[in-house]
């Protein structure tokens, strides 16, 4: 997700860090594309990877929560995955490997 939907949520929340997708601004107008490595699939392991040796910390002891399947690379990384309303696909890869999978709707 883009950081200028998720940094006021992270700031509300008193998040400190947050690993999200920046988009690409010039002369103070987004341009549509995006600045640096994207947080989708790998490049989320390989932008988590670069906090985790600036922070000094690991994967040991890790959780990621996700509902889609586009996050299994990220999933196969941690100590306990976890599928929240999970799409299809991420719902038959996490029962077919134990994952746990859970529900925030009513």
């Amino acid at each position: 997700t883009n950081s200028f939907v998720t940094a006021p949520i992270a700031q509300a929340f008193g998040i400190t860090d947050l690993i999200a997708t920046e988009p690409e601004i010039i002369d103070g107008r987004y341009t549509g594309k995006v600045d640096g490595t994207p947080c989708f699939q790998n490049g989320k392991i390989e932008r988590l990877h670069s906090w985790l040796e600036m922070t000094r910390m690991d994967f040991d002891n890790s959780w990621f929560y996700s509902d889609s399947h586009n996050d299994l690379p990220l999933l196969e990384q941690v100590a306990h995955p976890v599928a929240v309303d999970p799409d299809d696909q991420l719902r038959a890869i996490a029962r077919e490997r134990g994952w746990q999978i859970t529900s925030f709707r009513r």
